[in-house]
């Protein structure tokens, strides 16, 4: 009698395993890199005598250059495979930050880190896809909370560390530090992610996979979604150290820089979201976000200081618990070239944080606090209303009448 036909190795990776915390080590890193020059912006204008809002360019180029970077690395992804593209991304990403520890001037500084943002999207626009390759569907929502946090975590990292190590070393050695935990990123995910996944598609079928996304409704309103929710976010954060520093409140530098510890209360909020959806559908946990981040930002009209800090604690949770389920509802919601999907997502996302960081100035400067939680409440009304009318699942089809 022949012996039963050997087992099939399942395809899924385990939530509790070594390759997702390599996904989330990686993710860590590229974060980090990421946001390394915000609490650097004093040094570099001391270092190249420049104002703030010029050496605000060290952040906005990257943040720029991520968008534009996304729409590349989703289809790259598609053609090449997801583990080449991330793990490749973050070794290529060690060589411009280590190039910034010895940029000698601003502008070189600023091409550099324009460099860092093309290939950051390498890990961050390509991480939901190959989790979306490699959990079973029963875990994809949670192992996506896990990613987003990773990414608060990396945020963190990158701005606190590098911080804590400029004022010892110099801003120099915040990027040496950066390009030290990328090359480990890199390290990690080249030996725990395992390979395989969709097979290959022909680089020009993944771009236009990739731009046919843009007719699917309901994944319109997870780009619309993904453009406000970010604008809301990046408004009352790029604008809050105005706010702090402005009677009655007049904090000093560090004190205002210890409001973004804020950011902590992101990595609970994102893996509890990720939990809650296998009991609740995503549309409703993303509008529960958008109403929590919706209370944070009206209560940051508080002139107490203790009942604004409570508010940036609500709008960071409902950030987050929205941020949490968007991409992986876009993973889940197209049906082809899911890693064009995910860069769609998170070049719309950063859109929003372009824009999200400078329009609300305007309104700050002409209506100050009051004008920068009101464009935040709009983009998040208008976010509500994208989930609400793009998100909602098409009615099924109607079962055939007569016997």
């Amino acid at each position: 009698m022949a012996g039963s036909p050997a087992a099939r190795p399942s395809p899924w990776v385990p939530l509790r395993s070594r390759a997702t915390g390599a996904l989330c080590t990686g993710t860590v890193a590229a974060y980090a890199a990421m946001y390394v020059t915000q609490p650097l912006l004093p040094m570099l204008s001391a270092e190249f005598a420049i104002p703030p809002a010029t050496a605000g360019l060290s952040v906005s180029a990257v943040v720029l250059a991520i968008a534009a970077g996304s729409f590349l690395a989703g289809p790259l992804s598609d053609a090449l495979g997801r583990k080449a593209v991330m793990v490749g991304s973050l070794a290529l990403l060690v060589l411009p930050t280590l190039a910034c520890a010895a940029a000698r001037t601003f502008p070189e500084l600023v091409a550099l880190r324009a460099a860092q943002g093309l290939l950051i999207p390498g890990v961050t626009a390509v991480s939901v896809a190959w989790a979306g390759d490699h959990f079973a569907p029963g875990q994809l929502r949670a192992a996506v909370g896990a990613v987003i946090a990773a990414s608060v975590a990396g945020g963190l990292l990158g701005r606190v560390a590098s911080g804590l190590v400029a004022a010892q070393g110099g801003w120099r050695a915040a990027f040496l530090l950066s390009a030290a935990v990328t090359a480990a990123g890199a390290a990690g995910m080249w030996l725990e992610l395992p390979r395989g996944g969709p097979a290959a598609a022909p680089w020009r079928g993944a771009l236009r996979g990739m731009l046919r996304h843009l007719r699917d409704r309901r994944l319109l309103g997870g780009f619309a979604l993904a453009f406000c929710l970010f604008f809301a976010f990046i408004a009352v954060f790029t604008y809050l150290p105005y706010r702090l520093a402005a009677p009655p409140f007049r904090l000093s530098t560090d004190a205002i820089a210890s409001a973004y510890l804020v950011y902590v209360v992101g990595i609970l909020a994102s893996p509890l979201a990720g939990r809650l959806s296998a009991r609740v559908a995503p549309e409703r946990i993303m509008l529960s976000g958008l109403a929590i981040s919706a209370a944070g930002v009206a209560v940051t009209l508080s002139g107490s200081l203790v009942v604004l800090v409570i508010g940036l604690l609500v709008l960071v949770v409902g950030m987050f618990t929205a941020q949490a389920l968007g991409p992986s509802y876009v993973n889940e919601t197209a049906r082809e070239a899911k890693g064009g999907a995910s860069a769609l997502y998170l070049a719309f996302y950063y859109l929003g944080g372009t824009l999200g960081s400078w329009l609300p100035g305007l309104a700050w400067q002409r209506w100050g606090w009051a004008g920068v939680a009101g464009a935040s409440l709009l983009a998040l009304g208008a976010a509500a209303l994208a989930v609400s009318i793009l998100c909602r699942p098409g009615r099924p089809p109607r079962a055939a009448q007569g016997a």
